[in-house]
């Protein structure tokens, strides 16, 4: 009797370790994809190191050009919060680049370069001036805003999470001091395309017809493997099927695999 139960419980065993995954298996990530001990590094967090830098790299020349140029006091304020604020982020960005190894640019780009040179020729002390640098600032800093929540959303890397976190607030104080110069023109879509980014899809839209009730989550990147959670329930079903086969298979263990009346006949 013990030796069949010990058969019983051996099988019942066996049967549950094929079925239950594994606890420790590792999600599987794309090549593009880099293993860290913050966790995975992806296109995303990558992108974002590199758009933080060139926001620094343009944005914080932007700030001394407002100290320098206007005669408004609150353009001045708002190039003070330019101007402290990539201090600290491009200090990190650079960190950040060394630890996760991500090469980052020296110099702005060309669109970039362009905005400065645009505040550069505007006359001094001029509304023309102060117009130009509320307006370029707050188109830019509006575009990253939403970017650095879809990055902070979708990713697995601590290091680039807790950054995405401290941008985001950086970013929004830098959108609330340039709207309070009063500049900020909201209907110039030119330069401050908010209808366009609104409107603008975080993925590309398909052929499919758009369904009747517009889905309150917002489509963000996916960072991992996620097939294990479609899979869940066929894995419970299978579980249970084959405890129920364990189940069948212990009591025919149990009684020996002879038919009742065959121990009546023993006996």
């Amino acid at each position: 009797m013990l030796t069949r139960l010990a058969q019983v419980v051996t099988a019942l065993a066996i049967i549950c370790s094929l079925a239950v995954p594994q606890a420790s298996a590792q999600p599987e990530f794309g090549p593009e994809y880099t293993q860290t001990q913050f966790g995975p590094m992806g296109p995303a967090g990558r992108d974002m190191l590199v758009k933080v830098r060139l926001a620094g790299l343009w944005e914080g020349p932007a700030g001394r050009l407002g100290l320098q140029k206007s005669a408004n006091p609150l353009v001045k304020e708002a190039g003070r919060h330019l101007i402290d604020g990539h201090a600290e982020l491009d200090a990190k960005v650079l960190e950040l680049g060394r630890t996760l190894n991500v090469p980052l640019p020296n110099e702005a780009n060309a669109d970039q370069q362009g905005w400065i040179a645009e505040m550069t020729n505007a006359p001094a002390e001029s509304v023309e001036f102060d117009r130009i640098f509320a307006n370029r600032l707050r188109a830019a800093h509006g575009g990253v805003y939403k970017f650095l929540a879809v990055v902070r959303t979708g990713t697995r890397n601590t290091l680039i999470r807790d950054f995405a976190k401290r941008c985001m607030e950086v970013v929004l104080d830098h959108i609330q001091v340039l709207e309070a110069t009063g500049m900020v023109d909201f209907n110039d879509t030119e330069a401050i395309p908010l209808a366009a980014l609104a409107a603008a899809p975080v993925t590309p839209t398909s052929s499919a017809p758009a369904p009747a009730v517009p889905r309150a989550v917002p489509n963000v990147p996916r960072t991992q493997n996620l097939a294990q959670d479609n899979d869940s329930g066929g894995t419970d079903a299978l579980l249970g099927v084959l405890v129920m086969a364990a189940v069948v298979g212990g009591i025919y263990l149990w009684t020996g695999g002879r038919p009742r009346g065959s121990r009546s006949k023993r006996q």
